[in-house]
């Protein structure tokens, strides 16, 4: 299980917008979901193997403290990691245990009716995907480049130009940049805004990603992790 759970803080939490999650588990699969608090991500990801003790509706808050958790290093490949159920068998804990018993920890979950209070979800129509390709690690490089150098900025303008994409960052009266991000892989009749950090953080997780932008003012960012398949969804808005 750890390495589930070190794979979902990774892919959510370390995105530095979010800090509770929900979990929706069944016998044949394992899904999440989670939002941004500022509202600039919407978060889907299935398991690619459902984890069994997952079964049930719960939520996942204080993210920061399950991260925590995980990173001692008393709960090794030979601690003992399980679930705890109520009465009514619905997932109320993780439960984290030294082979010898001399270390515990306990991460309390959130109860189906109280995450999904607080997490509701965001609707998403779907939208025609006008542009599409797979980022190289030399145009993520670039994007963490310029977005150092215009770090006061929170977000970046995407543009069609003949048949490449560029991204453009800061203000041309003050400090800017661009650069071509992806060439021959669609266009946009549009220009549209989205925000630099969250989009930086999902290009620089690990695993294998995917990139979609629509003229309707939404893009989309795929990572399969290995363990996971994670969907990032970014609505757009006109600078």
């Amino acid at each position: 299980m750890k390495d589930n759970l070190l794979d979902l803080i990774q892919h959510t939490y370390n995105l530095g917008v979010m800090d509770m999650l929900k979990v929706t588990g069944t016998d044949t699969e394992t899904k999440i979901y989670s939002l941004g608090d500022d509202k600039t991500v919407i978060v889907n990801g299935e398991f690619k193997t459902p984890i069994p003790e997952f079964v049930g509706v719960f939520g996942m808050p204080t993210l920061s403290t399950l991260k925590t958790i995980l990173s001692f290093d008393e709960y090794d490949e030979t601690a003992i990691i399980t679930l705890n159920r109520n009465a009514e068998n619905a997932p109320s804990s993780i439960h984290f245990e030294t082979t010898n018993g001399d270390f515990v920890s306990d991460y309390r979950l959130m109860a189906k009716a109280t995450i999904e209070d607080k997490l509701k979800p965001v609707a998403f129509r779907g939208a025609r995907w006008d542009v599409e390709f797979v980022p190289s690690v030399e145009n993520i490089q670039r994007l963490k480049k310029q977005s150092q150098a215009n770090s006061s900025e929170n977000t970046f303008t995407i543009k069609s130009e003949g048949d490449v994409i560029r991204l453009y960052f800061g203000d041309p009266s003050l400090h800017s940049g661009n650069y071509v991000i992806a060439s021959h892989c669609g266009k946009l009749s549009k220009s549209w805004s989205y925000p630099i950090k969250v989009f930086t953080s999902i290009l620089d997780l690990p695993g294998d990603k995917r990139v979609r932008f629509s003229d309707q003012g939404a893009a989309e960012v795929t990572v399969d992790s290995g363990i996971a398949n994670y969907q990032y969804l970014l609505p757009a808005h006109q600078k």
